[in-house]
């Protein structure tokens, strides 16, 4: 069996060596002139080839075998428009039936190298955002009355686009009034409230001025290649300048991934290890809207700002501060902003590394010890590896020896936990399950032609073989999946926690230059989908993930969060099973286990407190309107605040804590402070006591 090594999810591994062997000879078709107005953008000479050089490497290396039609074409259309204008606060309802003449076109235009409709839709957008920028001006001259009763409805991505201008005004009096009364509820004065939106929005209108032709092509190829799959993208070469920097993690910052989200910076990943992981204090999907540069230095609102912008303001040398002003990501439309602090450093492979912990279990007074290994990314120092450095790092070397020592503390058991795990090295995956099994397969992966290979553990030593437990989340992925589900499918361990992602693809990135034989940079790459990876009873982890043997309360939807969340996702599929023989016979234990489960569940005040966060998450998320009324919106935050102090002391009461003074915020949790954590110990103790006695 082929023994394979791939990098997945987040990290990709170099571009695939086809540069001489596609042979395309590409028609170039002359690009039309967009229009006169000086403001507009037009395509590159060289974008039609760099197009069509795209769309032939996709439709003959893409795993999914697609066809570039009238269907795909609306589907590119509509991502398209979504990318430029997600709420719905610029296009007019004349503008997109103008745009509806392109909807089914764009296939033939993108095999012929035509980028005319694209800058088109573009250089419309960009005369709108000016537009709109120019009206803002006379509403905070205008000034608002923040004692009328009325809303703001926040999520507009499925209403009607606005008729007329009287519409559009309309629309944007409310929007900049919410931005205003944001900014008041957050402390300000509306003297100060006004000197920052007009700074804002004069931000939207120097961002709008900025975008180039490269950043209007990326946005468009982007709108075709993720119409295909969610991981396939075109990087532009500045992008891709960014991705190499991104991938070596070189340079000294807070260690987080932002993506642009309508106007606002949010963040996507928290790199493992990193200042911004350490501190806690910043969570994925938070919103980022303010940098201040060390402990005084200006809050400079960023909303509106370009991602390249805020990321060169994030950025600064080790052990400098950098203060960020936040939107919580679970505090819901309400929420207020608040200012964190962060202290730069580099990310490195040490800090990534698995670490271990012991917490005590009382169950019906019996007294467990519990090992607890956290990796936060299946990581290999490939450079070490290469150069015979006999002591290379690596999540499976590093959790070998941490599983000695828990053994020399007489642990009753062990969890892994994975949870945020998003990926890494698949061969770690597969070494890291080898630890618990004696051999046998660990995954298998089928390519883009169809051809099945099975990566394998050949060792036959068993590291630990004692009861185990995994704990994973949502926002656990590719790597972390295959791990998972081969515990699963083995019957190795229980697995406890959320739905996993569901990333069982694998991409590699190609060079545009390289593959055309150019000496200069002037194209980008493609990461591109080329194989999919499948367990060892047949199924896919694609779009399902994971499903736990005991489900812990999620506030997630997968609706709206990972794999199954995205429309172009791949679907699940399964092939045949490998041969393999299962370790125990767990299964039969769960029925009980999810008993016991439900029995704690039921009297535990700490899972109440959880369980009305969910409760009040989800209704939050669901709310489409905010008031626009001060003393409204001043009541809600202050019922919401009373509200959580109120469960916080609950909590802290029926665990023996201290309680917090009226106002105190700063919350310092200990190791025990983890009711998901501790909830898989007590199952894992529960195991023991079914399994060992």
């Amino acid at each position: 069996m082929k023994k394979t090594l791939v990098w997945i999810f987040p990290i990709i591994i170099a571009s695939i060596l086809i540069a001489n062997s596609i042979g395309i000879n590409l028609p170039v078709r002359q690009i039309t002139s967009v229009t006169n107005d000086s403001l507009s953008i037009v395509p590159k000479s060289y974008m039609p080839e760099e197009d069509q050089l795209i769309n032939t490497i996709l439709s003959r290396y893409h795993y999914r075998k697609f066809k570039l039609n009238d269907s795909l074409s609306s589907v590119i259309f509509d991502r398209y428009i979504k990318a430029l204008d997600n709420n719905r606060n610029y296009f007019y309802a004349s503008d997109i039936k103008d745009f509806d003449n392109y909807k089914f076109l764009l296939d033939n235009d993108i095999q012929n190298g035509d980028l005319t409709p694209a800058y088109k839709i573009f250089n419309t957008f960009k005369k709108r955002v000016i537009e709109r920028n120019d009206y803002v001006d006379t509403l905070l001259n205008r000034g608002f009355d923040f004692t009328k009763n009325e809303k703001f409805l926040i999520d507009r991505d499925s209403v009607s686009w606005p008729v007329t201008q009287e519409d559009m005004n309309e629309l944007w009096r409310k929007k900049v009034k919410n931005d205003a009364l944001n900014l008041i509820l957050s402390g300000k004065k509306w003297k100060d409230a006004q000197e920052v939106l007009k700074k804002r929005y004069e931000n939207f209108r120097r961002a709008i001025y900025q975008y180039n032709s490269e950043d209007v092509f990326q946005l468009f190829m982007n709108s075709y290649t993720e119409s295909i799959d969610p991981h396939t993208n075109y990087l532009s070469p500045s992008t891709s300048e960014n991705f190499k920097i991104d991938m070596s993690r070189s340079l000294e910052g807070i260690g987080a991934q932002l993506q642009q989200e309508d106007d606002y910076t949010k963040v996507n990943e928290i790199i493992p290890g990193g200042p911004a992981y350490k501190s806690g204090l910043l969570k994925r999907n938070d919103k980022i809207i303010g940098v201040g540069q060390g402990d005084d230095g200006e809050m400079v609102d960023i909303i509106g700002w370009r991602i390249t912008d805020v990321v060169q303001l994030i950025r600064g040398p080790k052990g400098t501060t950098v203060r960020l002003e936040i939107i919580p990501a679970d505090k819901g439309p309400n929420a207020i902003s608040r200012e964190i602090i962060i202290v730069r450093d580099k990310v490195t492979l040490e800090e990534q590394s698995a670490k271990k912990d012991v917490i005590d279990i009382n169950q019906n007074n019996t007294l467990y010890k519990i090992g607890v290994i956290t990796i936060p990314a299946f990581y290999i120092d490939f450079e070490a590896r290469q150069k015979g450095d006999p002591n290379y790092k690596s999540t499976t070397r590093d959790v070998r020896k941490l599983i000695k020592e828990l053994k020399e503390e007489k642990v009753n058991g062990i969890i892994i936990d994975l949870r945020n795990n998003g990926g890494g090295a698949l061969d770690e995956a597969v070494q890291l399950t080898g630890l618990f099994i004696k051999y046998g397969p660990v995954v298998q992966v089928k390519s883009s032609d169809g051809k099945m290979d099975v990566d394998s553990d050949p060792d036959p030593n068993i590291v630990y073989d004692g009861p185990l437990a995994v704990l994973v989340n949502r926002f656990s992925a590719s790597a972390s999946e295959i791990f998972t589900g081969a515990i699963q499918n083995y019957e190795r361990g229980i697995i406890v926690g959320e739905q996993t992602y569901g990333k069982g693809s694998v991409q590699n990135l190609i060079d545009l230059n390289r593959l055309i034989g150019s000496s200069g940079d002037k194209f980008g790459q493609v990461k591109l989908t080329i194989a999919k990876y499948y367990r060892i009873d047949g199924g896919s982890t694609q779009n399902k993930g994971v499903i736990p043997d005991i489900k812990l309360p999620s506030a997630i939807d997968p609706v709206e969060w990972g794999e199954s969340s995205e429309p172009s996702a791949l679907p699940w599929d399964q092939i045949q099973p490998t041969k393999y023989q299962v370790y125990s016979d767990l299964k039969k234990y769960i029925p009980e286990l999810e008993k016991m489960h439900e029995d704690r569940m039921d009297s535990s005040a700490e899972f109440d407190n959880v369980l009305e966060d969910i409760r009040e998450y989800k209704e939050a998320k669901a709310e489409k309107y905010v008031s626009l009324n001060e003393e409204v919106r001043k009541k809600e935050k202050e019922d919401d605040d009373n509200k959580r102090f109120e469960r916080e002391n609950e909590r802290r009461k029926s665990k023996g804590l201290k309680l917090l003074e009226k106002g105190e915020t700063n919350i310092k949790k200990n190791k025990n402070d983890d009711p998901y954590l501790e909830e898989t110990g007590h199952i894992l103790a529960d195991l023991i006591k079914l399994t060992v006695g």
